[in-house]
């Protein structure tokens, strides 16, 4: 799996805006396993709603392109 040099919305690992898979790629973890950390920890926070999180890093989260990976 090629590995982000900065954190960027994966161009490979979408689901819907490619957020969690960009974590995933950036952090060298399994795009699953981010997605259910997230979404566990998402359903445990009464404090801020996870889709609220997902929206605000789709927003500031840069695209990936071909110059994005290593």
């Amino acid at each position: 799996m090629a590995k982000l040099a900065k954190l960027h919305r994966s161009q490979n690992n979408r689901m819907i805006a490619g957020v969690m898979g960009g974590v995933a790629e950036y952090v060298g973890w399994s795009p699953t396993w981010v997605r259910l950390l997230f979404f566990i920890v998402s359903t445990l926070s009464a404090a801020v709603p996870g889709i609220l999180i997902y929206i605000i890093l789709w927003i500031i989260m840069p695209k990936a392109n071909g110059q994005s990976y290593q």
